[in-house]
């Protein structure tokens, strides 16, 4: 099977954040993580992007963990990431994201996508 790649909006250096589980999480099961966080250069060791834009190559996911009004303001840019499936996670959606995500055709899925891969956020402890 081939290594798929993520995008996770909203990746925190702080591992006690969900969007820290996550990068852990995917990096644990293979995939190629693409960190995005404006205010980080790495994080868990790697590289981390300032916006999706500036992710190198297509990807197959896009989860985001931000704030139902940050994530209003990043939907064009994952639509334009091309990916084959977004995650809003817990806290992330809002009847308003994801009535924008739908008629950008993104097929939006609200759940939790550590939970998606078959792992807990309660594997991946703060410290």
């Amino acid at each position: 099977m081939p290594v798929k790649t993520i995008i996770i909006l909203g990746a925190s250096r702080d591992r006690n954040k969900y969007g820290n589980k996550a990068v852990r999480a995917y990096l644990k099961r293979g995939w190629t993580v693409y960190p995005v966080n404006p205010n980080a250069d790495s994080i868990e060791g790697i590289k981390s992007y300032k916006s999706v834009h500036s992710v190198p190559g297509a990807v197959d996911r896009v989860t985001v963990y931000l704030p139902p009004g940050i994530g209003l303001t990043v939907l064009d840019d994952i639509a334009a990431a091309h990916a084959l499936e977004v995650f809003f996670n817990p806290g992330s959606d809002s009847k308003e994201v994801i009535e924008k995500a739908t008629a950008l055709g993104l097929n939006p899925i609200s759940a939790c996508s550590i939970v998606d891969i078959g792992l807990s956020p309660s594997q991946f402890p703060g410290q």
